[in-house]
């Protein structure tokens, strides 16, 4: 009896299922190798395939990052000014108020602020009008533009701003309207390059000469005019000897008054009263139009946070289209692949390949290409918010964003993979063999 060669080769029924599985079925490790034999084969289309997702993601993870550092400095630039503060100024765009250079017509008393120390005893730690212009500081011949401001000593401590060196002035002071000033740090660089003590020597405001008390630490720039460049006087010499603005009942005005409570959980009831007590004083009897308005801390605060906080998730979601159109590009590319490697199918299937086989082989490839991408992409993220201490932007990382970007980079992979996959699957084995 003859053997037939072909059928020997292929042995049992039972061999003739394993020998194929064994060349054309490689399993999800098998799938692997391949596609990373695919990917390394041809680096320069792979880096340029997975570049959209790389953008994406170092994009959606830098940004982030920049938007909750910045929203954090504002955060601790605004507390450093103070805490549990609310702030009573002049009304803006009051209907009737009238436009004068600095702004709204001043409504904001001395007398207003007397009242408010008076009137609320322990629920406030501290009241501290506040009334200033700019003008020049002169030491010998050195000079430098500057802001005066005149206050009470309480300042120190509402608006936590204690000294380096020296002392604050004192309530003295603001009674006998002594020529006193405590000087911010930069005043100290720019009239003092010799490096002599400030304190006890002589600075000139405009016309007028005061005795340095005391200098104030580096702040920082805040980002609501520079710290450093402040020079605080008493506010009774402030007003006698450069600016007075009165009201319209004759009383001399503040641009504000800086109001620390207590308790911080009474700001609200605190913000209220405060209200209550300048519309008797003011015989306002509309609430809707006050000719005054009472600021709270930590309503601005909040409101900073939620503006940071849209203002992140827009440019979040606008980075994330680039995650979009870098599905787009590994999409088509992979199209291509697969046009390109038909007869590699068509051999695969005809070793025994099922279509779950090809569909999971490049659907792996897929996802290597975004998942690398992705790892990419988040390196690059990380340093680029780094790079944005250059402008003074200290990064904050949340691990909520990264995970979200990396794990979206690698649905995206799979969900625009899928078609590509599905398409080499379906391939006729004959009709591939043939292919040129």
């Amino acid at each position: 009896m003859t053997v037939n060669p072909d059928t020997s080769a292929l042995g049992s029924p039972g061999q003739q299922v394993a020998a194929p599985r064994r060349h054309g079925g490689l399993g999800l490790g098998g799938a692997f190798r391949i596609a990373w034999r695919a990917i390394i084969g041809t680096p320069m289309r792979s880096i340029l395939t997975a570049l959209g997702v790389i953008i994406g993601v170092a994009a959606v993870v830098a940004l982030t990052a920049i938007g909750q550092g910045s929203t954090a400095g504002v955060t601790r630039n605004l507390e450093s000014l103070g805490t549990n503060l609310l702030t009573v100024q002049s009304a803006r765009g009051r209907p009737g108020g009238s436009l004068v250079r600095g702004g709204p017509q001043q409504t904001v008393t001395v007398k207003d602020a007397e009242a408010l120390a008076t009137a609320f005893g322990s629920r406030v730690a501290g009241v501290a009008p506040a009334a200033q212009s700019s003008m020049q500081a002169k030491v010998g011949s050195s000079n430098t533009q500057v802001t005066v401001i005149g206050t009470w000593p309480a300042y120190e401590t509402v608006r936590n701003s204690p000294v380096a060196s020296g002392s604050y002035f004192t309530q003295a002071d603001v009674d006998s309207r002594k020529r006193t000033a405590v000087i911010g740090s930069q005043v100290v660089t720019d009239l003092f390059a010799d490096g002599s003590d400030p304190v006890g020597q002589k600075i000139r405001l405009g016309a007028v000469t005061f005795t340095v008390v005391g200098v104030l630490p580096d702040k920082g720039n805040s980002g609501f005019g520079n710290p450093n460049s402040q020079v605080f006087i008493p506010l009774s010499t402030y007003l006698q000897r450069f600016s007075r603005t009165n009201s319209a009942s004759g009383e001399p005005t503040v641009n504000n008054v800086y109001i620390q409570a207590a308790d911080k959980n009474d700001l609200d009831g605190l913000q209220a009263d405060i209200t209550a007590l300048l519309s008797e004083r003011h015989k306002q009897t509309d609430p809707s139009n006050l000719d005054f308005q009472v600021q709270n801390q930590a309503d601005a605060l909040a409101s900073l946070s939620s503006v940071t906080t849209t203002l992140t998730l827009l440019v979040g979601a606008i980075a994330g289209i680039s995650l979009i159109v870098g599905g787009i590009g590994i999409m088509n590319i992979m199209l291509v692949s697969v046009t390109e490697r038909t007869r590699e199918i068509g051999v695969r299937k005809a070793l025994g390949a099922k279509p779950r086989d090809i569909l999971t082989q490049f659907l792996v490839e897929a996802a290597l290409l975004s998942v690398g991408g992705g790892v990419i992409g988040l390196a690059l993220g990380i340093g680029a918010a780094y790079a944005g201490n250059t402008f003074g932007i200290s990064p904050v990382f949340s691990p909520t964003p990264i995970l979200v970007a990396f794990a979206f980079s690698a649905l995206v992979g799979v969900f625009f993979g899928y078609y590509p996959a599905a398409r080499a699957a379906r391939l006729d084995p004959v009709d591939s063999l043939r292919y040129e």
